[in-house]
């Protein structure tokens, strides 16, 4: 076994975020490292906050750590972009009022105290910085520069010299010397609690997988115990499918990737077949943008109407997020408008539904020239000749000749390595976990799994619904801090936390675990 898992951890962060082949350690595993590495957050002397309600609790305790401090008193009272509290309040004290575009001072200063590190191991199959080593010069990044940074290197010094935000979160691993706690190269099969045994030992969890050695034939199976385990895997594993006939046709891709691998061989430009985009999330932005910028005609299909308060566009401010803005106007402005009335037997797949050419695909006064969107519409299905028939609210079906057939309708995380895919620990847990409509049910102020076949299991980031990097860091503020009193509180959890400390120095000892 290698000697990096050859220690008995505290606690083992499971980060196992696969998107295409390139996976690894995202933001919110790497801030919470830096939180269990003895980087700790306190109130700086004399500073301020511009919420006056919040500046009066910091000053209450100020010898306290954030980290010791009650986070639901501190919670009370603020508001954000984020359903999660501690979230609302991590990001208010990194960066007040950015919402606004204010450039505050963070009230917050870093001290290292290496007394108040938990051992922990981060597992991953590539190199910190996850899915953003595949996004480099394509997609756009969903907040703005500070909002990508994690506590302690300011992303827009680095960006001035290096402006690639994956080797910024590399660089930042390295330069908080977070490596010992990181191991790539890795890929978890399976996460059970274990009862204790009567030799004394008492439950824990047991985390079972491969690491990976130069070649994709070099796998060593390994197995760790752990007190906690803190499943951060991201949500995009799985693309989610439409589930209709013809998805399966070479021409539709459910990736961000597979329409820039097109971009980049040439099959598209100003004279190709229109782009059909499915889906209003910010991939599907992203990709419309894309294929625009090529003077490429784009269709753009999705469920909801333009005006639907739960549509991201409709949450995010517009004047930090220009581009998006962009396409949620041309998606307002440059709507289908069918001329013909719908057929009588509309539900009846035989019913003749109207056709769209490329030179009909915009308005023609349009802002935007040769881009349709096609709100409150579903696909009903892909055609080999390239066809694809939409279908309206109203039951009105169009059909449009398109050259690519993007469907970005989002992901389901690879939850493989827990009983029934993680399904019992979702809201809902009859239906698959999915980071928008289903998520893993946490305590909001702990992170703490609710369905947990036992204690020590928290989950974070796009698993208990948050995409925005700038959110995710509050997870890992949640984390630590529980973390931290329940070493400091003497409970019952903190003699199971020794108990089991001695019976795993006796098992390396002796022979720690075997791989099975």
């Amino acid at each position: 076994m290698n000697a990096l898992f050859t220690f008995p951890p505290a606690l083992f962060i499971l980060y196992n975020k696969k998107i295409s082949d390139l996976v690894g350690n995202g933001p919110s595993g790497i801030c919470l490292s830096y939180l269990l590495s003895g980087y700790t957050p306190y109130l700086s002397a004399g500073a301020s906050h511009p919420n006056p309600l919040l500046h009066s609790k910091l000053g209450e305790q100020p010898h306290l750590s954030l980290l010791q401090q009650d986070l639901e008193y501190l919670c009370e009272g603020l508001e954000g972009r984020s359903s999660n509290p501690v979230a609302v309040l991590f990001d208010s004290l990194l960066l007040p009022d950015s919402d606004f575009g204010l450039d505050h001072t963070s009230p917050l200063e870093w001290r290292f105290e290496p007394e108040r590190a938990v051992p922990h191991l981060v597992l991953g199959k590539g190199p910190p910085g996850g899915a953003w080593h595949a996004m480099e010069g394509s997609m756009l990044t969903l907040s703005l520069a500070n909002w990508m940074e994690l506590p302690g290197l300011k992303l827009k010094d680095w960006m001035r010299e290096k402006p690639e935000i994956a080797s910024y979160y590399q660089h930042y691993v390295s330069q908080m010397s977070l490596e010992q706690n990181s191991a790539c190269g890795t890929t978890v099969t399976s996460v059970t609690r274990q009862p204790g045994n009567q030799d004394g030992s008492p439950p824990y969890w047991k985390v079972k997988g491969l690491q990976h050695g130069s070649s994709v034939s070099e796998e060593e199976p390994f197995s760790l115990l752990a007190h906690n385990v803190v499943l951060a895997t991201g949500t995009h594993d799985i693309p989610a499918r439409l589930g209709v006939e013809g998805e399966s046709l070479p021409f539709v891709c459910h990736s961000f990737w597979e329409l820039e691998a097109a971009i980049s061989g040439g099959e598209l430009d100003q004279t190709s077949d229109p782009v059909l985009v499915v889906g209003a999330g910010l991939t599907a932005a992203d990709a419309v943008l894309a294929a625009h910028h090529l003077n490429t005609p784009v269709y753009h299909a999705f469920r909801r109407p333009v005006a639907d308060p739960g549509l991201i566009f409709n949450q995010l401010p517009k004047l930090l997020y220009p581009e998006y803005h962009k396409v949620h106007q041309m998606m307002i402005q440059q709507q289908h408008r069918p001329t013909t009335p719908p057929p009588q037997d509309h539900a009846h797949p035989d019913s003749t539904p109207s056709s769209l050419s490329p030179s009909t695909s915009s308005p023609p006064s349009s802002s935007y020239p040769g881009y349709l969107s096609f709100p409150c519409h579903r696909v009903v299905a892909f055609r080999p000749d390239g066809k694809c028939i939409l279908e309206s609210d109203s039951g009105q079906r169009t059909v449009v000749q398109v050259s690519k057939a993007l469907v970005l309708i989002g992901a389901h995380p690879n939850l493989s390595f827990l009983d029934d895919n993680g399904r019992p620990l979702g809201i809902n847990p009859k239906e698959p976990v999915t980071c928008r409509r289903n998520p893993i049910e946490v305590d909001p102020f702990t992170n703490k799994v609710v369905a947990a076949d036992g204690p020590g299991m928290y989950a974070m980031g796009p698993l208990v619904g948050e995409n925005f990097v700038r959110f995710l860091k509050g997870g890992a503020l949640a984390i630590a801090s529980d973390l931290a009193k329940r070493r400091g509180e003497g409970d019952a959890d903190l003699a199971t936390d020794r108990l089991m400390d001695k019976w795993l120095d006796r098992q390396v000892r002796f022979k720690w675990v075997e791989a099975k």
